[in-house]
């Protein structure tokens, strides 16, 4: 598995080919060691703020939950 760098670059020319291909390694979370699942948990967070349209399908791999730190 190649670890990916993140950048506004990558993310911006991402295709949806290739987010469903990410999301498809975290759903069969079949990884060596957790930091390489844990790596691309982090870049479907950073495609999600930026580019949210590709990742709606595969929010569920996300967990995200509105807080109220009030």
């Amino acid at each position: 598995m190649v670890a990916i760098e993140i950048s506004n670059r990558n993310i911006s020319s991402l295709t949806t080919a290739e987010v469903e291909e990410l999301a498809l390694r975290l759903e069969s979370d079949d990884y060596g060691n957790p930091f390489d699942g844990l790596k691309d948990w982090h870049f479907l967070r950073a495609i999600a703020f930026q580019r949210p349209d590709l990742v709606e399908p595969y929010i569920h791999l996300l967990d995200l939950e509105a807080y109220d730190e009030a």
